[in-house]
């Protein structure tokens, strides 16, 4: 059951275009389970991404590699499940979409019953067969250019992409691939503010820049980073709205020592008897067992 207020609307595919037309910013943010999903969409966001970060943010890895379809299926379904008005997509993971279009289908429809209303997938020119099949199954597609978190070795680590006029010309044509493709917008990640304001006034569709500058469509940052609660480095490109990580073990550790110090549970927090059935406790005694 949604938090969400019955008059706030759904957001859908076409609204992403309205929005631009509108010149009204788009919110987004990550979710992996029904807490972090309920807390996105009573803040209001206009779309919940669940990202392949699940696998750094939520089960450890080092990179978004080894996650798989069905990581991403598991999560997806408990975000489904808060009913969110935020549009809902699904990062395909990797190597989901990269061998052939039938898999590329298949995956992208079992996202689709899951509970996505679209998906995401990283890549330019190479990928554009994937995104027209997606396209034509009635699978809304959301581009990603720049740093295409799934590219990690060969771009070598977690660089800012497109620097030489070579590169970003190069992704203003792969901008301009995906339009044409059928995608309802473009994800630009780790690429110089100036290369993606040109992108977003290039194309029609709406941009959502992590890393790439105020002047895109619309933003978005992955729900740990946000909320600050991943200790540790934080990238140049992120804003921490709340010291999340401190406030919880600060939390935590209150009560621990309650407990410790006999303070918690306290009787706010216990079941009480009836008084009738206080008092039979306390004439009861142990009866006298009989040795078998």
């Amino acid at each position: 059951m949604s938090h969400q207020s019955p008059s706030r609307p759904q957001v859908s595919v076409p609204d992403f275009a309205r929005f631009k037309a509108q010149g009204r910013r788009i919110v987004m943010t990550t979710a992996y389970d029904v807490p972090t999903a309920r807390i996105a969409d009573a803040a209001g966001v206009d779309a919940i991404l669940v990202g392949d970060s699940l696998g750094n943010v939520c089960l450890g890895f080092d990179n978004t590699l080894p996650v798989t379809m069905e990581m991403m299926l598991h999560h997806l379904q408990a975000v489904a499940r808060a009913h969110p008005r935020a549009l809902l997509l699904a990062d395909m993971p990797y190597l989901s979409y990269h061998i052939g279009v039938e898999d590329t289908l298949r995956n992208g429809g079992a996202f689709m019953r899951a509970g996505a209303q679209g998906v995401k997938l990283e890549g330019g020119s190479p990928r554009l067969a994937m995104v027209r099949a997606l396209v034509g199954a009635e699978i809304p597609v959301l581009g990603h250019l720049g740093l295409t978190p799934q590219s990690i070795h060969a771009m070598g680590g977690y660089k800012v992409q497109a620097k030489d006029g070579h590169a970003a010309c190069a992704l203003l044509e792969d901008a301009l691939r995906l339009q044409e493709a059928g995608c309802f917008g473009i994800v630009l990640e780790g690429i110089p503010a100036e290369l993606a304001a040109k992108v977003t006034e290039a194309v029609e569709i709406p941009t959502i820049g992590i890393g790439a500058g105020p002047d895109c469509s619309g933003q978005v940052l992955v729900f740990h980073d946000l909320l600050g609660l991943m200790p540790g480095h934080t990238p140049k490109f992120v804003r921490k709205y709340l010291d999340g990580y401190t406030l919880m073990v600060e939390a935590m550790s209150s009560w621990a020592n309650e407990i410790r110090e006999g303070d918690f549970p306290g009787p706010a927090e216990s079941y009480m008897l009836p008084e009738a059935t206080r008092k039979l406790l306390n004439t009861w005694a142990p009866p006298e067992l009989q040795a078998p």
